[in-house]
C-alpha cells in the first residue's frame, strides 16, 4: 500500500494513449518500468520519488481531481467531460504532441442532405421524437447539442459506438476520430462543422497538492523542465561545420548574413588544429530548426561550410522552465 507521501503519476493504462505516454516519457529521459506488464504500477528510474500508476484516462481525471492523485497525463476531452470544478485540477502542460483526435458528430452515410449542424437542426425539427444520439462523452456532447438547439436523447455507451446506428439503438454517433477511418468502415460520414472537442495528450496535476506540498510542487518543476527541454529539443538539429576564416569574428559575421544558422542566441565557435600550416579553420556549433535544415545547410555551404555534421538534439534545457514560471503565477 502507498504511503501518503508518496508523490504519483497517473498514466492511461491502454490503447493509444498509454502506448504515447510511454514512449514520450521514454523519449523525455523518463523511462517507466513495470516489473510485471499484468501490473498497475511501475517505477520510473529517472525521478524515484515519483510512483507511477496506471488508470483509465477518465478515472485519472476524478483521481488527479479528487487529490488521491497528484500528477496525470489523459486527453483534453476527458479532462473537459469530467472535470467537475476545474479549479480543482491545473493543466500543467496542454501539448504534448501526442493522442491527437477529435470529439465529433457524425451521422450515416445513407443521410446524403445533412452535412453540417444547420442541415442536422433542420432535419431533427421534422421528427416527431429526439434525434438518439450514442456517445461515451454525454457531458460534452449534451453541452454542443443544446448549444445548437437540436433536440436529443443521449444514450451513454461504453463500448464500440460505430455500429449503434446500424443495430438500431440510435440515430447518429458523437465519438473521437483520428484518422476518419474507423468511421468510412462503418459507413459514418462526420459533420462538416461537427467537432465538439479538439483533443491531445495533457499533462495535469491537483492544484491543492502544489499549493500544500513542496514535494509536489518540486516534481511539478522537474517533470516540466523534463517535458519542455525535451519538446524544444525535437523540433531542432545540432549542426558542425568547418570553415576557413581569419579569426571567429569573420567568421561569425558571415554566418549572421544568413537567415537559418543563427542558432538559439548565436553560433559556438572554435578553432581547428590542423597538422599542416595553412588557412585557419574554425569549427562552427549551431542549433538549427528541423524545418530549416535543408535551408541551413544550403547557407553554410554558401558561406563556405564542409564537413557538415547533422545530430538530433535530447534536451535544451532553460534557465527555469516557463511552463513552471507560469504555472507559480496561477497559484499565487
Amino acid at each position: 500500500m502507498l504511503s501518503q507521501q508518496t508523490i504519483r503519476l497517473s498514466l492511461p493504462s491502454k490503447g493509444r494513449l498509454e502506448s504515447g505516454a510511454l514512449d514520450f516519457l521514454s523519449a523525455a529521459g523518463l523511462q517507466v518500468f513495470k516489473t510485471n506488464p499484468r501490473q498497475y504500477q511501475a517505477e520510473l528510474p529517472a525521478l524515484p520519488e515519483l510512483r507511477v500508476i496506471f488508470q483509465r484516462p477518465g478515472d485519472i481525471v476524478v483521481s488527479v481531481r479528487q487529490g488521491s492523485i497528484d500528477f496525470g497525463i489523459t486527453g483534453l476531452d476527458m479532462i473537459e467531460e469530467k472535470c467537475g470544478d476545474k479549479d480543482e485540477i491545473l493543466i500543467l502542460h496542454d501539448a504534448l504532441g501526442f493522442g491527437n483526435c477529435a470529439l465529433t458528430m457524425a451521422v450515416p452515410e445513407t443521410w446524403k442532405t445533412i452535412t453540417n449542424i444547420a442541415s442536422l437542426k433542420e432535419f431533427s425539427a421534422s421528427l416527431e421524437t429526439p434525434l438518439r444520439v450514442a456517445t461515451k462523452f454525454p457531458v460534452l456532447t449534451k453541452r454542443f447539442l443544446d448549444k445548437n438547439n437540436i433536440p436529443h436523447s443521449l444514450i451513454t455507451a461504453e463500448g464500440t459506438l460505430e455500429s449503434a446506428p446500424t443495430i438500431g439503438y440510435a440515430d447518429m454517433i458523437s465519438d473521437l476520430v483520428s484518422t476518419g477511418q474507423t468511421l468510412l468502415d462503418n459507413r459514418l460520414r462526420p459533420l462538416s462543422d461537427g467537432i465538439i472537442q479538439h483533443s491531445q495528450a495533457v499533462l495535469i496535476a491537483n492544484r491543492k497538492a502544489l499549493q500544500t506540498s513542496p514535494g509536489v510542487l518540486e516534481m511539478a518543476r522537474r517533470l516540466l523542465e523534463y517535458i519542455e527541454a525535451h519538446l524544444r529539443a525535437k523540433d531542432n538539429f545540432l549542426v558542425i561545420a568547418n570553415m576557413r576564416g581569419e579569426n571567429a569574428e569573420v567568421i561569425a559575421k558571415k554566418i549572421f548574413t544568413q537567415t537559418s544558422v543563427g542558432g538559439l542566441q548565436g553560433p559556438t565557435i572554435s578553432s581547428v588544429i590542423v597538422r599542416d600550416d595553412g588557412p585557419h579553420w574554425y569549427s562552427a556549433t549551431i542549433v538549427v530548426r528541423r524545418d530549416h535544415l535543408p535551408q541551413a545547410i544550403s547557407e553554410l555551404r554558401l558561406i563556405g561550410g564542409s564537413g557538415i555534421i547533422v545530430s538530433p538534439i535530447t534536451y535544451i534545457f532553460e534557465e527555469e522552465p516557463p511552463l513552471y514560471k507560469a504555472m507559480l503565477k496561477i497559484l499565487e
